[in-house]
């Protein structure tokens, strides 16, 4: 049963860009969307499990919020840029890489050989795999026709170092995790509202029926988060962190079969070994760990 539960993230939080893809809307109106669904979710969370929130959980969580939504609304960007199946490989890897090195960096924590060892192959193995999966084929009629890989990969860059922050923060507030979710949530929100008025987007966001059905995705989202925690006292954080990675075949095949994103042989074969790449380097780090 615990198994079943830690694949539950995976599931969900795959599932993002296909029912944000589906759901349409621009990316700010994605973003907006989604964080009024994690809104709903964490005010029920909290009643589900009523943490203190003290003044501590609120600054970390508002500010770790804030960074998601920099994460998430440039990733959706990035999604319109270059598409779903190479967005969510390469900023999975990506985060993975780059939480790691800040793990590293900040808080000291390969300290033997063995962990160095582990953790320099899961980051070259997290950082090859991200870049298999963004390779064309040259050769293909279709390629480049509805694709901007740079500015794409300048939307992950700035994704990147949003979703760090927002792990960092919490983790060097040192705060409890389930009482910061609302708190976060609305840092979210709050980020997302930011995100829409740089953009332009704001009559249209707040007015477009894109906007309020993409609340669904922000529930998807929760349902994966809320499982997570269920599942790390029955299988451990090693096992539910790497299954909840799994979700990026989910992403990725799905982007491929159920959004029609146009993938030659050989770029199939790219996706399938940089997928399996960043799943061993995101399961040596959750060994690790």
């Amino acid at each position: 049963m615990g198994i079943i539960i830690a694949l539950i993230p995976a599931i969900a939080w795959g599932s993002i860009g296909l029912v944000s893809g589906r759901l349409g809307g621009s990316a700010p109106q994605q973003t907006l969307g989604m964080t009024m669904g994690a809104v709903v979710f964490a005010v029920f969370t909290w009643f589900l499990y009523q943490p203190t929130l003290s003044a501590k959980v609120w600054i970390a969580g508002i500010i770790s919020g804030l960074f998601w939504a920099v994460g998430q609304g440039m990733q959706f960007t990035s999604m319109k840029k270059i598409g779903v199946s190479k967005t969510v490989p390469l900023s999975t890897g990506l985060q993975l890489a780059g939480n790691a090195l800040a793990g590293v960096l900040i808080w000291h924590e390969w300290t033997t050989g063995k962990m160095i060892t582990m953790g320099t192959v899961a980051v070259i193995a997290l950082i090859a795999g991200a870049t298999f999966t963004s390779l064309r084929d040259k050769s293909d009629p279709e390629h480049n026709k509805d694709e901007d890989m740079a500015a794409g990969i300048r939307a992950l860059v700035i994704s990147t170092i949003g979703y760090i922050g927002y792990t960092v923060v919490v983790r060097f507030a040192d705060v409890n995790a389930k009482a910061v979710i609302l708190p976060q949530a609305i840092g979210m929100l709050a980020g997302a509202v930011v995100f829409v008025f740089v953009s332009k987007a704001a009559v249209t966001a707040f007015k477009d029926s894109h906007t309020w059905k993409n609340a669904i995705t922000g529930l998807v989202w929760g349902i994966g988060n809320i499982f997570m925690f269920l599942a790390i006292p029955s299988v451990g954080l090693a096992i539910s962190y790497s299954l909840a990675q799994a979700g990026i075949v989910i992403s990725t095949f799905g982007s491929i079969w159920f959004l029609g994103e146009h993938k030659t042989h050989r770029e199939m074969q790219y996706v399938i070994f940089g997928s399996v790449l960043i799943i061993v380097g995101s399961t040596l780090l959750a060994i690790m760990k």
